[in-house]
């Protein structure tokens, strides 16, 4: 039992220290990130709008705009300096475009580079509001949050050789872009190049660029396939530890490469070995934009944060060198995921067009083999009953169920520790003054018993793995973003938005988010509270003021946590409860829940004078 109490103060001590962190490290720093996010964006806002309009395809300094493939100094051409203008509406309007329309998404193609730099998700708003914007994924560079990809061609002696970031493309025939309807582009240069790009879309979020090169001229020419994700802005909230955010692939021998936005700014640049397969890009919690070059035509990969003219953040990667014959016809094919990460449809692609762990753009985390079976469990549950609250409920019954028979065998350990507890006592009384001979004895009396001390423990050490993997679900799946359950929990991945503090909103003032104890975080607490009291109060006082306060720490830690994971505890106590009861009561052991319950109102007897 020592051990047993021993193990859950060490909990308590832990779950302090995390509580504390949280409060008074973790909180501030969001916030002040977020303040430092919005005085930048109204700073490059200001500085966008004194520049005059330039060269956002210029090449890198440093990088020869005119060399070859496989010479030193060759490289992806950047694009650094902005336009003045920085509203969105009339940035789009001031060039040629071909329109986006799907069922998922809608936005344009820039003919200018044959860029996608203006991309909206149909089906996702920015708050669970049904009149809020909808999610704007890619826009122009000329904004301060330019966001764009980009596929182009390098190596000749000028750049209008080939089309690059200034290339302007013409668009043959019907100018909008639908999954019934590819488009197709067209660019002529000087070098007697012809190149014919006809680009399709699915129904969500995949885009195809089919280039058909043709050596129109009398010599033979030699280039280069080059794609590139650029980005000019970071994601305004703070970045947390259970998730990545930023520069990510899966390339050649190094597999999966994941480079946050801190990283990439202290090392400028990242280059992995070359490859022939694979994926790169950027990532976001919820979004991605991740370029798939040719499978089998070999490519440079590269991670880049560039400084020169404006600073950005770029995935990129380079083909080895192709040679046209006068005469001579080539293909290219190259593809584009923008979109929301959906776990089916992600799973779906890296099976249809064999991408390579594709998956992996779902930052699943370490411990994926637990992360990933739940969310299965989660989701099917979903299908069923149309609601991934209720699911989360169902979900917990069956990893109870699951775990029924490991979690009764350590309550029918509880329970026969309660029974021997009068043995106990007279054990430590009669060897008080000697603990070597105290713990011998006890152990003599566990062994004839048959009373495994820590067995209590496992209840509470398998629903720790559960915890986190449902957290990580819930954290980083998009199917659980604005996912409502009942009454005033309309986004699950959210935390409880209401307080106890101002009475559930009743009084007109808002609360520190530290302060936001709703409802739901207080029916954990409740349930933990009672989960306790089933066994006796520890006779140590220092334990048993640690037992006491520890469903209040546990309170105000959840309460930060996403709704779906308090109401997932506070249904996991609940359920406990009803089974440790049920046991306790087969193998005969008082329930203290009651005796305990109507202590906490009488009132303790003065102590005697010395």
């Amino acid at each position: 039992m020592e051990n047993n109490r021993n193990f859950f103060i060490t909990i308590a001590l832990s779950i302090l220290i995390l509580t504390v962190w949280q409060v008074f490290y973790m909180n501030p720093r969001i916030e002040r990130d977020r303040e430092v996010a919005r005085i930048e964006q109204e700073r490059l806002a200001q500085e966008e709008a004194a520049k005059t309009p330039g060269g956002e395809g210029a090449a890198i300094p440093g990088a020869p705009a005119g060399a070859a493939p496989g010479v030193p100094g060759a490289n992806v051409p950047g694009g650094g300096a902005a336009a003045g203008a920085a509203d969105r509406d009339g940035i789009l309007a001031a060039g040629g475009r071909v329109r986006i329309d799907t069922p998922s998404l809608t936005g344009s193609i820039n003919l200018t580079g044959a860029r996608i730099d203006d991309l909206l998700l149909k089906d996702y708003r920015v708050t669970v509001e049904k009149d809020s914007p909808i999610i704007d994924l890619l826009n122009p560079a000329a904004l301060p949050t330019g966001y764009f990809a980009e596929i182009g061609y390098t190596g000749g002696a000028t750049p209008q050789d080939f089309p690059g970031p200034d290339a302007v493309w013409s668009v043959e025939g019907q100018p909008v872009l639908t999954p019934d309807s590819p488009v197709t582009l067209t660019y002529e240069s000087p070098a007697g190049l012809v190149f014919k790009r006809t680009v399709a879309v699915d129904r969500d979020y995949m885009f195809t660029f089919t280039d058909a090169i043709a050596n129109q001229g009398g010599e033979a020419v030699t280039l280069a396939n080059y794609g590139r994700v650029t980005r000019f802005s970071k994601p305004s909230h703070a970045s947390i530890y259970v998730l990545h955010e930023g520069l990510i692939g899966v390339t050649g021998t190094e597999g999966l490469q994941e480079i946050k936005y801190s990283t990439i700014e202290e090392d400028l640049t990242i280059t992995p070995s070359k490859s022939s397969d694979g994926w790169l890009g950027i990532t976001d919690k919820y979004w991605a934009v991740a370029l798939v070059p040719q499978a089998g035509q070999a490519f440079q990969p590269r991670y880049t944060y560039l400084t020169d003219q404006r600073a950005r953040y770029q995935a990129d990667y380079l083909t080895d060198a192709i040679t046209l014959a006068p005469g001579a016809t080539q293909t290219v094919e190259t593809k584009l995921f923008a979109g929301a990460k959906e776990v089916a449809l992600i799973n779906g692609y890296e099976e249809r067009e064999q991408i390579r762990r594709f998956d992996l753009l779902i930052d699943w985390g370490w411990f994926y083999f637990i992360t990933k079976p739940m969310f299965w469990l989660i989701d099917s549950l979903f299908r069923v009953l149309g609601n991934f609250g209720l699911a989360i409920l169902a979900t917990t019954v069956v990893v109870k169920a699951i775990f029924f028979p490991l979690a009764n065998k350590s309550y029918k350990s509880m329970a026969n520790m309660k029974k021997v507890q009068p043995k106990l006592l007279e054990i430590r009384e009669k060897y008080a003054d000697d603990k070597m001979k105290q713990q011998q004895a006890m152990m003599e009396l566990y062994k004839t018993e048959k009373i495994n001390p820590i067995a209590g423990c496992w209840p509470i050490l398998i629903q720790i793995p559960v915890f986190f993997a449902l957290y990580k679900v819930l954290y980083v799946t998009i199917e659980m973003r604005h996912a409502p359950f009942f009454g005033w929990i309309q986004d699950l991945a959210a935390p409880d938005p209401t307080s106890i503090f101002n009475l559930f909103g009743l009084l007109p003032y808002d609360v520190p988010s530290f302060l936001m104890i709703g409802v739901w975080p207080l029916i954990m607490g409740v349930t933990m509270f009672l989960q306790m009291r089933m066994n006796p109060t520890p006779p140590d006082p220092t334990q048993a003021m640690i037992f006491n306060w520890m469903p209040v720490v546990f309170t105000f830690m959840l309460a930060t946590f996403p709704a779906g994971l308090v109401i997932y505890w506070a249904w996991n106590n609940s359920l406990s409860i009803l089974q440790q009861g049920i046991i306790m009561k087969r193998q005969g052991a008082k329930i203290e829940l009651w005796d305990n319950l109507a202590g906490l109102f009488k009132k303790k007897p003065k102590q005697p004078a010395e």
